[in-house]
């Protein structure tokens, strides 16, 4: 059976290369620590948590032979989207990243697909670069911040870029910052709440942001995946189509109940649970479910391809669509050899 694994993150060479020989790489510094060190920008310090983020692509390879993923799709790891610098500075780290990514798609072909990271800071720019990206070897589309620099994805000006993504076929994949989100500044570093509470927090007002900011009315064609099974989107429909049905400024833009969209966007299988993917999956169908195992940043024990396989309240149709069939079509992936 192929698996696709659509959530993998790359700290790019280009990244390593510059910090190794004592320079700032767009401002961002790395100070060395444990187990690697840290990325160090704007007075923002983040973990580098596993040496696999210095791997090169054959080092990648073996490790996706032995978790048993036949293809990941790659983008940026997400502190380096970097939407804080200037249009200019923004665009040539996305050229630069962008240009890595599908040296290694054109390498590997068939283990590698690639998502573009886009100097979204400027909405122009990131449609200039989108349609530069999506020539480029493998490039299916192009991995995104849940804001931009405090900014929901609904302000007008972001609308020209949905509209050239859905114009160009681009997936778009949503990813919130693991340390700096909405619950951050209340927890601080307790008990990893940022990230395990803050992340799918994020995930989760992202949905809410596209739905009933009328994005994916004014989009229909749009290709829209959410990192984290979508937070608590799902879960928490039931309120949104409540708010939508006696507060009429909630019907602004969107005509139909919320909860009639969640169909219209795809999901990474992250949920660490059994119960969530199942609720997940019965509410907008196995057709919108997608492997997603954040390498490798999180410990699979066994791996994503396993855990999906043993999954005892998932069918083998299920499962074939969320490890690779999903995936395929959404990416437009050329079949397996063989």
């Amino acid at each position: 059976m192929r698996t696709i694994d659509i959530h993998a993150h790359l700290m790019p060479q280009c990244f390593w290369k510059t910090v190794d020989a004592g320079e700032a790489w767009y401002g961002a510094r790395f100070e060395a620590g444990d187990p690697i060190g840290y990325t160090v920008q704007e007075g923002k310090r983040d973990r580098v948590s596993t040496p696999k983020l210095r791997w090169t692509p054959e080092q990648r390879l073996k490790d996706m032979d032995a978790q048993g993923v036949d293809v990941q799709v790659i983008s940026i790891h997400v502190p380096l989207f970097n939407y804080h610098l200037d249009v200019d500075a923004g665009r040539r780290l996305a050229e630069e990243v962008n240009d890595e990514i599908a040296t290694m798609t054109k390498q590997f072909s068939n283990r590698f697909a690639g998502l573009a990271t886009l100097p979204a800071q400027n909405a122009k720019a990131a449609v200039v670069e989108l349609e530069r990206a999506m020539k480029l070897p493998g490039i299916k589309g192009a991995a995104l911040d849940t804001v931009v620099n405090d900014q929901s994805w609904d302000e007008p000006q972001f609308l020209p870029l949905f509209k050239a993504a859905e114009a160009m076929g681009a997936v778009l994949f949503f990813h919130p910052q693991p340390n700096d989100n909405l619950v951050s500044p209340r927890v601080k570093d307790r008990a990893f709440l940022s990230n395990s509470i803050g992340v799918p927090v994020e995930d989760a007002l992202l949905v809410g942001t596209l739905i009933y900011g009328g994005i994916l009315d004014r989009c229909p064609d749009l290709k829209v995946c959410i990192a984290h099974g979508g937070g608590p989107s799902c879960f928490g429909m039931g309120r949104l189509d409540r708010a939508w049905q006696v507060h009429p400024g909630t019907r602004t833009h969107i005509q139909k109940p919320p909860s009639t969209y969640q169909q219209r966007l795809y999901y990474d299988c992250l949920t660490n649970s059994e119960a969530a993917l199942r609720f997940l999956i019965d509410q907008v169908g196995p057709d919108r479910i997608v492997l997603g195992s954040d390498w490798p940043l999180v410990k699979w024990n066994p791996s994503p391809v396993a855990w999906i396989q043993g999954l005892q309240t998932l069918t083998t149709e299920e499962k074939e669509k969320i490890l690779w069939k999903n995936l395929e079509a959404l990416l437009n992936l050329p079949p397996q050899d063989g």
